[in-house]
């Protein structure tokens, strides 16, 4: 069993990375200012209800997201690794 310590830090690394992937995005391509900030924004705002959800639960191993997700059609190279997510749950 993974304890909750264990998971809040794979949690952050995850997280540091995406952010590391936005950053080299953001520097090579044009992309609108605004737009970088809601990414980040957003990014952090999952990083913390996942956390939050994590502090709530008994059990790390009992730990479930939530199941509701919007019903919208996402981009090919998105879906893609949606479905690359999923398959490893």
């Amino acid at each position: 069993m993974i304890s909750k310590a264990d998971a809040k830090k794979l949690i952050n690394d995850l997280f540091e990375e995406e952010a590391l992937v936005l950053g080299g995005l953001v520097a090579l391509h044009d992309i609108e200012d605004e737009l970088v900030w809601r990414l980040a924004r957003n990014l952090d705002l999952i990083r913390r209800k996942t956390l939050n959800r994590l502090n709530r639960s008994g059990d790390v191993d009992s730990f479930e997201p939530d199941a509701e997700r919007p019903n919208l059609k996402p981009h090919p190279a998105i879906e893609h690794l949606l479905i690359n997510i999923r398959r490893s749950e």
